[in-house]
Parts: C-alpha cells; structure tokens; sequence
C-alpha cells in the first residue's frame, strides 16, 4: 500500500500542516491502493505566499524564457510517459487507449502553448493607444478526476506561458497520478514558487484557493454545481474565472449520413473515456423516418463493444471511478426504465464477471423524449439515449433544448450543410463527421457549460489583462 504524504510548496517536497487523510481505491477491484494526506487553509496560504513571491520576476520574463520552460516540462513529462499511463490505469480506471490519448494531451499541451508563444503578441497598438497584455497573477488551478494529469498540464502550460504563477489543487482521488507528474515537473527545475500543488478536498483546499485575496484567477473543471460556486466564491475578491463545466451533447444524424461510418463514431463518442466525459455525445438525435434502423444499428455495434480490465489491449470501457459514480449510474439506468424509456441494450447491474469492480453495462435508450431526466442531466457513464425528430429545423431545436453547450456532432454526407446546422447550435465546439481534438482552437461552453474559453490564444488570453498605456 503507498502512502502520498508530500505536497509541493516553493520548489520543495514538503509535509503537509493538514492531517487528514483520503483512501485510494482501485475501481477494477475495490482493493485499497493507499492513503494520501490531505493539505489544509494553512497549506493553501503557504503555496500562495510562495506564488505571489515567484511572481513578482516571473511576470517579468521574455517569450524565449518561457518557451524554454515549457520545452524542460515537456521534456520531463515525456521521459515518463509509460508511467503516467499505468498509474492511471490503476488509479482511475481508464482504458489503456483513453490514457494514453489523456497523457499524449498533457504532452501537447507544453507543445501547442510553445507554438502560440512563437507568434503571440504581447503588446499591440490600438486606436492611438499601446496596449499591453500583462499576465493576470497567481492562478488558482481545479482540475477534476477524469483526465487529471492532462488538466493539470494544460491548465499550468498556459499559465507559464502568460508569465503567470499557479496554485494547484487536483482531485484527492488522482493522488497517484499527481505524486508522478509533480516529480516530473519538479525535475524540469522551473523557479521555485512558480507551480505549487496541494492535495485536498474541494470543500478545504478549493475553497481556500477560491477565496484567497492573492489569486488573481481561477481555472476550474469540473461539475456546474461546483463551479457555480467557485464563481459566487470568486466574485468576493473579483477574481477573473474560467470554467468549463458539465455537458450533455447532442449528436446529430442527418437524413443523408452515411451510417456506416458515422455508427462508429457515434458509440466512441457516447463511450468515451467509459462515459466519463463532459463532452461525450450522449444525445443521439436521429431521423423519425431511420430510427428503427439506425437503432438496430447501434444495438449491433454496442454488442461488439469490449468491458473489462482496463490493462488490457481492446477493452473500450473500464470501472467508474468510484462506487459513489458507480451508484449515480446506475440511478439513471433504473430512472430511463422508471420514465418510460425503450431499453434496447444494458440496464442495471454489474456485467456478467465483473461484480467486483465498478462496471456498468453499456446502455442505450430509444424512444426518449428531450424532456427525460436521461435527457436532460448530465450522467457521466456509458449510457446513450436516441432521440427522433421530424425535419432538420426539430433537430436543430432540440439539440438547443438543454441547459448546457459544450460539444455537438454532426453526421452528414453534405459538408456545407453540415456548416449550416453547425452555425444554429449553441456549442463552443460544434464536430462535423469527425471526432477529434485540436489543441490550439478554443474550448468552453455556452449557457451552463462555463465561462470561458481555454487552449490556444483564447485560452492564453484568459491569463492575461489588457493595460492601454497612452501616450
């Protein structure tokens, strides 16, 4: 069993003041992996003194020196890539493929802010002004479970990059994962003072990062009720925030899609990250005139999908993260039955072998109207529900019929139709036929999904306040 008794406070392994201490649990198998201690307000008020000092010459760095930090984490990171896949893996529960996609984004993250440093200006003239763009202060980073070493790195990369310093608290269940990537990031030997990382609960070490008059800004990921109170919490002292927040996608079939390459990607994008995903396509929204096609379709290609130990090659679903999530799940499973839901494949229960861990049969319902709690709530598990409209005008409404905005898909063999659809749908990112990420193109959400947007230069923007000089 490993014990996690190390934050990381101005450039050193240091013991934590607060005393309380967090289980890890293993959600293949529900067997004790070790124990973490958790920080407190103290540690939190420690790791901000050492932000605020580092920030007074860090704020004062070039372009070239930040580029060069970047490059040493990036460099530090990748010589422990296999690790990071594994620790999650056993921590977390993601499939081998979703972890190493997760911790070839928190790679690509150093990457994409070095490129957008080579051609970002930092002073423009406007009007007859000459405006600087100052880095913001100490960031208050919050990064969830889900993917957390890619959240930390992407979160901490664009925050060095605009000459910020940071505070990081991580979720107290990735403890593992983040005892590896603070050791690759204190091998990278940036200034000390610049990144601090504390372990804790969100209620502790969330709350005394949020109400801090020293942070300047916050980053968080995460559930909308949290950020919800992150931003009350913020605004006591103004602190500028970004959030990305929960999700419940729509993924659009149009009339002329071409099934047999969109299904595919449709069960990827339901299934993604086991369903643990706040962009994961979980509203399917089909033609009346194709449902019971397309969801013999589906029903076929979840048949083919693989659950299990999430170590082994092929398996495109693992455990939720924990029996609470495990639980959550399953509540919903049994409310689409309770609503009236066509159940098509899935249901309730642990799959047939897999009663110890935290697995869930990967689930689909038909014949759901956009008023279903399955429809409307955000999940977080394997469970896709079908929804059929009449014209492309229904389509377009229902996909906006939700209190969230974050992704959207559209399948259609018409690219510019696809455009068009793409152009009404209240997403900050809309995917036609395609199911990527682009590192350097905004990311965030409309309505209840955030505020703010995050990667590239609007993400390096968001660290950085605007000061007109006149002259």
């Amino acid at each position: 069993m490993k014990t996690i008794d190390k934050i990381y406070i101005n450039g050193a392994f240091v013991t934590p003041h607060g005393t309380e201490q967090f289980t890890l649990i293993n959600p293949t198998n529900n067997t004790v992996l070790g124990q973490v201690v958790l920080g407190d307000e103290v540690d939190v008020n420690a790791a901000v003194a050492a932000a605020k000092a580092a920030f007074t010459t860090f704020s004062q760095t070039s372009t070239a020196e930040r580029i060069e930090y970047l490059q040493a984490l990036y460099d530090a990171v990748a010589k422990r890539r296999d690790e990071l896949v594994s620790v999650m893996v056993e921590e977390y529960g993601g499939t081998l493929a979703f972890c190493r996609r997760s911790v070839a984004n928190t790679l690509e993250s150093f990457r994409s802010n070095i490129a957008v440093l080579q051609h970002f200006q930092f002073e423009r003239i406007v009007g007859s002004s000459r405006v600087v763009l100052t880095p913001a202060g100490i960031a208050g980073i919050i990064t969830p479970w889900n993917a957390s070493n890619s959240f930390i790195c992407g979160k901490l990369s664009t925050a060095i990059a605009a000459g910020c310093t940071a505070v990081i608290k991580p979720s107290e269940m990735s403890a593992l994962q983040t005892q590896v990537i603070m050791e690759c990031l204190h091998e990278a030997g940036l200034p000390a003072g610049v990144f601090n990382i504390v372990n804790g609960t969100g209620s502790v070490v969330g709350a005394a990062i949020t109400q801090h008059p020293d942070i300047a800004k916050i980053s968080f990921t995460g559930s909308t009720a949290v950020g919800k109170s992150i931003a009350r919490g913020a605004a006591e002292t103004m602190k500028r925030v970004t959030l990305e927040l929960g999700g419940k996608s729509p993924n659009i079939i149009l009339d002329d899609a071409d099934l047999e390459s969109a299904i595919p990607k449709i069960i990827a994008a339901a299934f993604m990250n086991s369903g643990q995903a706040c962009i994961a396509g979980t509203r399917l929204l089909v033609p009346e005139s194709k449902q019971d096609e397309i969801k013999e379709l589906i029903k076929q290609a979840v048949a083919q999908v693989a659950v299990g130990n999430p170590g082994e090659e092929g398996t495109a679903i693992g455990p939720m993260v924990s029996i609470k999530q495990y639980e959550r799940v399953q509540h919903y499973i049994q409310l689409g039955l309770t609503e009236g839901a066509e159940l098509v494949t899935g249901g309730t229960g642990h799959p047939e072998g897999l009663e110890a861990g935290n697995f869930v049969k990967p689930t689909v319902f038909a014949n759901v109207n956009n008023n279903m709690r399955i429809a409307r709530e955000e999940i977080f598990g394997p469970v896709l529900s079908i929804i059929s409209y009449d014209t492309e005008e229904e389509a377009i409404n229902i996909a906006n019929d939700t209190d969230y905005g974050l992704q959207a898909y559209i399948n259609t063999t018409d690219v510019q139709r696809g455009r068009r659809v793409a152009n009404r749908i209240n997403a900050g990112r809309v995917l036609i036929n395609e199911l990527k990420h682009d590192p350097m193109a905004p990311f965030g959400g409309f309505k209840q999904s955030g505020i703010g947007r995050e990667f590239g230069v609007y993400g390096l923007e968001s660290y950085l306040e605007p000061k007109a000089v006149i002259e």
